[in-house]
């Protein structure tokens, strides 16, 4: 055990300890729900209607959009902002509108390290705060850290491998403490709102989506992993949680992102397959569900996607669920939301349908004023949009952004990547590693003294994988061939094979020839590497179904993440240093076959 891992892991205990019991500031911070019973305070309702009766129509409907910004910092002129806004500043953007959110990529060069978020999130909220205006409202900034696949702030943040791979770990325990030590990592930054956990359940294989997203193809382990995780943000961290994607993502192969899903289920399997993880967030007070882009027939049959749904988000979310915190739109730049109405009237009809705030309009001027019409000429009632601004101003006063609004730059070091935290998620991580497959019996591997090649998917997940072999005493070579190799990466890849103890191969979504892996290289490599004679060790770095395309494969590990994190007690597995004790959290169908499982959810081996 190096050094660096050493010390990581003995401080297991703080870290574990830190996430169950919330840190002070988040205790300080974490409040009831909004969708919670509890009456709320007569200072809440104070506040609520004092500042409700200050505001003009354009701060209250500026409540209801949360934006993306682009620049590092809130009062710097960048020029991605003028088409989009007018304006060059994050905070010129922010007081045009009167915003009631901002939302962090790093694509928009939001995230860029913790200092340098946690001053961003300060200018925001100080734009918003010293707006000319009588009620000062203060943001929800907003992020989706899901971890896993959709992670947008990396190191030094801790990271956890994501939804699936704590599906497959079993654990309400671990998934609560991720979600802690994420949330608390985030509020130490300014970042107030997560845009998570994903509560679809993952029933479709052939999902490019949703996939390792999901915790599980099972509602009950789905709904249970939810409550932990919305537990985690909201109690011990202090943040808000929103679930999505209602009414449920999880059985579609086509990406709402680019085209429009439409979901076959039944009432009876939405009841018994979509529902429960949405109605495990709802009863444990949830702050914000969020909408799908996807038509749902068998809810409403109009063909409007269920975020323009009156039926969905008001009939059955509303008033069949009993949910009455904030409903958000997903991205509104999503193609699966744009192909029935244009930009302008896509958030009118969201707000009709039941939204209260509507994410990332990609014509915010049309959109902004579509909404203003759509109030003075009482399409929308003044007495809705009320109601609506009020459930965003209940959100942000039990949440704790009104009474503290800034995060403090000191105590970022403290918070954002501690040894503890670190240790926490070494230790979650090593009970998510799932062995499907071990025929050979190539594993545990005495790596001391033995010549190995990592290959495979991904220049950082290679790198990271060999690093640990080496670290226990490997002689290893790295040769990295993407998620499309051409013929002649395969080829020395089989070439690099010959003369070595054993190789290991990374696949990456190998099952996807369609998108990922146009060529089927990756399959054609694992093929190969087997077929030289050498022992080969195959390790999906995301989903588990590329088992299903490479049968040939002997001994085959799913970690669900390519993240350093998940990589390292990759490494520790196949050593022996952990013993695997994770079980697939998902049945993965035999080729072609969605019906017939080829290794049915509960499978894992250990030794």
């Amino acid at each position: 055990m190096s050094m660096s891992e050493l010390s990581r892991r003995t401080v297991l205990a703080g870290g574990l300890a830190v996430a169950a019991a919330g840190t002070v500031a988040g205790q300080a911070r974490a409040a009831t729900a909004p969708g919670a019973a509890s009456a709320a305070t007569a200072g809440e309702e104070g506040w609520i209607t004092s500042t409700l009766s200050r505001m003009t129509l354009e701060e209250k409907v500026g409540q209801l959009f949360i934006q993306n910004v682009y620049g590092k910092d809130a009062t710097t002129p960048d020029q991605r902002n003028v088409p989009l806004y007018g304006v060059a500043s994050p905070a010129e953007v922010v007081r045009k509108y009167h915003l009631g959110g901002v939302i962090y990529f790093a694509w928009t060069d939001s995230v860029q390290n913790p200092d340098q978020i946690v001053g961003l999130s300060n200018g925001l909220q100080k734009a918003a705060l010293t707006a000319p205006v009588k009620a000062k409202v203060p943001l929800q900034i907003a992020i989706d850290q899901e971890q896993g696949v959709v992670t947008r702030i990396g190191p030094p943040a801790t990271q956890f491998p994501g939804s699936m791979a704590l599906g497959a770990g079993r654990s309400a325990p671990d998934a609560r403490t991720a979600a802690a030590i994420t949330g608390q990592e985030l509020l130490a930054m300014g970042v107030n709102t997560n845009f998570a956990p994903v509560c679809d359940v993952n029933v479709n294989a052939l999902n490019p989506v949703i996939g390792t997203r999901s915790f599980s193809s099972h509602p009950d382990l789905a709904a249970e992993l939810v409550a932990a995780q919305v537990a985690g943000y909201q109690r011990d961290a202090g943040i808000s949680s929103s679930a999505k994607h209602f009414p449920g993502h999880g059985d579609t192969a086509t990406d709402s992102h680019v085209a429009f899903p439409i979901i076959t289920h039944t009432r009876a399997q939405w009841e018994s397959i979509d529902a429960p993880p949405f109605k495990a967030a709802i009863r444990e007070g949830i702050d914000m569900i969020m909408t799908a882009h996807l038509a749902f027939p068998a809810l409403d049959d109009s063909g409007d996607p269920a975020t323009l749904s009156h039926p969905i988000l008001t009939g059955v979310l509303r008033d069949e669920l009993g949910y009455d915190g904030v409903i958000v739109t997903d991205s509104l730049g999503m193609q699966g939301v744009r192909d029935k109405y244009g930009d302008a009237e896509v958030p009118v009809r969201a707000l009709l349908a039941g939204a209260d705030q509507l994410l990332m309009s990609p014509a915010m001027d049309d959109a902004y004023a579509a909404v203003l019409a759509a109030v003075r000429s009482h399409r929308i009632h003044p007495s809705d949009l009320d109601a609506k601004v009020r459930r965003v101003l209940r959100l942000k006063y039990r949440r704790g952004v009104v009474t503290q609004p800034y995060a403090d730059p000191a105590g970022v070091a403290a918070t954002v990547g501690t040894p503890a935290h670190l240790a926490a998620a070494d230790e979650v991580t090593d009970r998510t590693t799932t062995l499907v497959k071990n025929d050979a019996r190539v594993l545990p591997v005495a790596a001391a003294g033995k010549k190995v090649l990592v290959t495979g998917y991904g220049v950082s997940t290679t790198a990271t994988l060999a690093a640990g072999l080496t670290d226990k005493g490997a002689s290893v070579q790295t040769l990295e061939t993407g998620t499309s190799p051409t013929d002649a990466k395969v080829a020395a890849a089989v070439a690099a094979a010959g003369g070595k103890d054993l190789v290991v191969v990374t696949t990456m979504k190998a099952w996807d020839t369609a998108t990922t892996d146009t060529r089927g290289g990756q399959q054609k490599l694992v093929r190969q590497l087997i077929a030289s004679g050498v022992p080969v060790v195959v390790v999906a770095v995301r989903d588990p179904y590329d088992i299903a395309y490479v049968t040939e494969a002997q001994t085959y590990l799913a970690t669900y993440s390519y993240s350093p994190v998940a990589i390292e007690a990759a490494a520790r597995v196949i050593t022996g240093q952990v013993s695997p004790t994770a079980k697939l959290p998902v049945d993965i169908p035999v080729k072609g076959d969605p019906s017939t499982p080829l290794y049915p959810f509960g499978h894992g081996l250990t030794y």
